[in-house]
């Protein structure tokens, strides 16, 4: 047993002190220098944490170049989170002083060169989130080394403002909003600058994200900002047509902060609001409601990106030109919805009591609202269908799941599937459904055994948590999450997933509109893993059925 530790440890040691390493780098602020981690016989990841992009940002100001700074950064500390509320809104955390990257840069024996780069924007509602550190416990769900490690690609994490500071708007040019965007858009100019420095080509960057991270990477490619910056992006179960990710009259919530904060709501609450203290103004967000189905959670997050005739010169549906050249992978995990709408109907969650058809009448209801009875009887009608005359709890549960997947993901996501491949040049378009079981269902777990792939489920399997921390997981989650990583690198790399160094279970076609294919993803991969048009009947239903009504 000793020798074989001896024998580990020499093998450590003589792949740190072969593997290539950086150093010292410049960068336009000054000189960084990461930590080398040895994942592998002549084979490291650099880590550079808590890089700055951008100065302080000013409150309620787009963000300013970084200062700079003299000597050597030691980049190996993760930086703050941005001020944000806690998960149940009852306590600020967080900095205000937050723009700043993570970079993992991949090395065999020699120092790495012309690397696809792939930067990360995470989700959270554009409320709360961060990609600096652990998320939970010590687990940190972010970390690009698996991902930098399998795919040779450089990936970054980035830090965004949130919630009221990143994203309160009055509707008017005296406070506009997208303050977030313009963070993350400063972090992708930034990476375009500075990359090469760390071994990347600035002519392929990819940016991907998931939920707001997903909206947030498609709000970047519609924005005529970011235009010549990107050549690729990822959008993991949001896109900026999602009803949760899009307001189009912002004043009222400004108001809602103002009053809260005690500054007026005339023509001078914008001034009074920038005088206020930053965490008095976090706090003022307006509270996230649950468990009633008239009233939706997600229709509940009113601190989102609006038009401000800047950033976002028009509705999101009317900008898919500026990603023309883009090459757009996009998706949808196929229970998208449960984690919203078992808050919504917390019956749902339960093995043991009923959940009441009329709840689902409720849902959808509020989801129809602007169209009245009409609307909610038409897509009554669609969901039961195929119900029979006495529906079974788990279909009535499976209905609810999949009218909250539909409405808050799928749909808008499909739109944006069908836009970008009407509206792209060279740009190519992948669409895919994520249908992997929960690792919370089946018999001793708190989920039904039917649940799929909830909200955030792809997350582990894109950032390689299988291989990580194996014990949490089986085989087959370790193959899907090597399918996932081979399709995403080998698409940032190329721009199409099915080519590049990394292997790849089946052949994922591009989307066109004439066949509307799509990639069914899964643990267990082969050649029926393809499908069409994406439960196009629903697609119908909510853009053109229910919207052509009077």
């Amino acid at each position: 047993m000793n020798l074989l530790r001896t024998g580990l440890a020499l093998l450590l040691a003589l792949a740190s002190t072969s593997a290539a390493s950086l150093g010292v780098v410049q960068t336009e602020g000054g000189l960084v220098q990461g930590q080398n981690i040895p994942v592998g016989l002549m084979r490291s990841v650099e880590v550079f944490k808590g890089v700055p992009f951008a100065a302080k940002p000013g409150l309620f100001q787009k963000p300013r170049p970084h200062p700079g700074w003299s000597g050597i950064l030691k980049a190996t500390k993760f930086a703050p989170r941005c001020l944000q509320v806690n998960i149940v809104q009852t306590q600020t955390f967080g900095s205000e002083d937050c723009l700043h990257l993570n970079i993992w840069v991949p090395h065999g024996k020699k120092v790495s060169s012309n690397l696809p780069v792939m930067i990360w924007f995470y989700g959270g509602g554009f409320m709360v989130g961060g990609s600096m550190g652990p998320n939970f416990l010590n687990n940190y769900l972010y970390s690009g080394q698996e991902l930098s490690k399998r795919g040779d690609v450089i990936v970054v994490s980035a830090g965004y403002r949130v919630g009221v500071l990143g994203f309160l708007s009055t509707g008017d040019p005296s406070l506009p909003g997208n303050y977030g965007l313009w963070d993350q858009q400063a972090a992708i100019a930034w990476v375009h600058r500075n990359i090469r420095s760390f071994g990347g080509d600035p002519s392929n960057i990819t940016i991907f994200g998931e939920s707001a991270g997903g909206a947030s990477v498609s709000f970047q490619i519609l924005s005529p900002h970011t235009k010549g910056l990107v050549r690729r992006a990822i959008s993991q179960s949001g896109v900026a047509l999602c009803p949760w990710a899009f307001r189009s009259n912002p004043r009222d919530v400004a108001e809602q902060v103002a009053e809260k904060v005690g500054c007026p709501t005339d023509h001078t609450m914008a001034d009074c609001l920038r005088s206020m203290d930053t965490g008095n103004l976090t706090m003022a967000a307006p509270k996230i409601l649950q468990g009633n189905p008239d009233k939706p959670g997600v229709m509940n997050l009113q601190l989102t990106p609006v038009v401000d005739g800047d950033f976002l010169p028009d509705h999101p549906s009317k900008l898919f030109h500026n990603a023309a050249e883009v090459d757009f992978l996009l998706g949808v995990n196929n229970m998208d919805g449960h984690l919203f709408t078992s808050q919504d109907i917390p019956s749902l969650r339960s093995k043991t009591q009923d959940t009441p058809i009329e709840d689902l009448r409720r849902l959808l209801g509020a989801y129809t609202r602007g169209k009245g009875p009409a609307a909610l009887d038409l897509a009554f009608s669609e969901y039961t269908s195929d119900w029979g005359s006495s529906p079974s709890q788990d279909t009535i549960k499976k209905t609810a799941v999949n009218i909250g997947t539909d409405f808050i993901f799928l749909v808008p996501i499909q739109t944006a599937v069908y836009l970008h491949a009407a509206t792209a040049t060279s740009g190519r378009t992948f669409s895919y459904l994520l249908s992997e079981p929960s690792l919370m269902a089946g018999p001793g777990k708190p989920y039904h055994d039917w649940v799929g792939s909830d909200h955030a489920d792809d997350l582990q399997f894109v950032f390689g948590k299988p291989f990580t921390t194996p014990k949490a997981y089986a085989d087959k989650h370790r193959a899907l999450s090597a399918h996932m990583m081979a399709y995403w690198t080998n698409f940032a790399r190329t721009g199409d997933p099915n080519v590049g160094p990394s292997a790849v279970p089946v052949t994922w076609p591009q989307m066109d509109h004439f066949s509307q294919q799509y990639l069914n993803i899964s643990s267990n991969m082969n050649e029926p893993s393809t499908s069409q048009k994406m439960r196009l009947r629903f697609v119908k239903l909510w853009t053109r059925d229910i919207p052509s009504l009077p």
